[in-house]
């Protein structure tokens, strides 16, 4: 079942990066656009340079190896911020934060700087181990996907249409890449080969003959998606604006913070209306018939989106979604 809460990445603009490491002249880079970009490229370069004098060029073979490192390096920033907004350290980034990017100081933004330099930066640091030693990192890459791309849609409309839209600065576009590299690299993800299971054709025709009721986890999931997904159309028409007496009494009295002008609630509440809803129609469908081999990958994308934990079931249990063999329909066909 999603989460109210928002899991995702918000990954700052690189302005941020040599700030957080405590350069000297902090004020005078911050008022520098092109010394702070020059000190980024020259940070980068070096990273670069030690990884390829300690591995090789091996690493490099993977073009994702340098996007995971790039924003593993952004997920160290976005930690910096979280911890210095709650006080924790400080001196690191209150000159970009106050005068950059002040929505990072929002309830939003903490949350998700914390969710980016903890877990995201987690699974940064087990693909490019994976990358390392030759391992498939798929499943990992697909659930980073659409906590990425869910987290950073929201940021950027957010900012557009709520409180801080007055108060965009031309650093606000340097946030533009993180939408179009997620995009590349998730095409990248899913032309990947998957790791099939070593399940005979037998084995998978003998699942799926199974009807539903024979089948009592996957009932119990279709009637979790059909709660989320009547509740995922309340809080909809809750952020519409509803002039119902449940939607006025619940905005009130249960989540109030959907009124809240920085939008970002607003704005993920309609995502999950207009997107995560139709979804999850889908995988009621996919749980259903058998066969339908793309709902193992895209139960992690959304997952990682909306913290929904079909993707569980569709990983451990996989035989049910393979694509039928010809001898697993000779088999079923003979069942009948």
């Amino acid at each position: 079942m999603q989460l109210p809460a928002v899991p995702g990445v918000l990954a700052p603009s690189l302005l941020a990066i040599p700030v957080a490491f405590g350069i000297n002249g902090v004020t005078t880079l911050a008022d520098s656009p092109l010394v702070l970009m020059l000190t980024v490229v020259l940070v980068l370069a070096g990273l670069f340079s030690i990884i390829l004098l300690t591995s090789g060029v091996s690493h490099f073979q993977d073009p994702l190896f340098c996007v995971f490192v790039v924003f593993s390096f952004t997920s160290v920033v976005d930690l910096i911020i979280s911890l210095e907004e709650d006080g924790y350290i400080s001196g690191f980034m209150e000159v970009y934060v106050r005068e950059g990017e002040p929505h990072l100081r929002t309830a939003h933004g903490i949350m998700i700087c914390y969710w980016d330099g903890i877990i995201h930066y987690g699974l940064y640091l087990a693909m490019i181990a994976a990358i390392g030693q030759r391992k498939s990192y798929r499943n990992l890459g697909l659930f980073w996907l659409g906590s990425l791309l869910m987290s950073i849609v929201v940021f950027l409309l957010g900012n557009l249409i709520g409180k801080y839209s007055s108060d965009l600065s031309p650093a606000f576009l340097l946030n533009l890449p993180y939408i179009l590299i997620p995009i590349w690299a998730g095409v990248r993800l899913f032309q990947q080969p998957k790791v099939l299971p070593c399940l005979s054709p037998e084995k998978v025709a003998e699942e799926q003959r199974k009807c539903l009721y024979q089948r009592p986890q996957d009932m119990g999931l279709i009637l979790v998606l059909l709660l989320t997904a009547a509740f995922t159309f309340f809080r909809g028409m809750v952020v519409l604006d509803c002039p119902a007496d449940s939607c006025f009494e619940y905005i009130y009295q249960h989540e109030p913070y959907l009124r809240d002008p920085v939008a970002y609630p607003k704005v993920q509440m309609l995502i999950y209306m207009f997107y995560v809803l139709p979804f999850f129609c889908l995988c009621i469908y996919g749980l259903v018939l058998p066969g339908c081999s793309w709902l193992p990958d895209w139960s992690l994308v959304f997952a990682g989106a909306v913290a929904q934990l079909l993707a569980l079931r569709c990983l451990r249990c996989p035989a049910f979604f393979l694509p039928a063999t010809p001898a697993s329909l000779h088999a079923t066909k003979k069942h009948q």
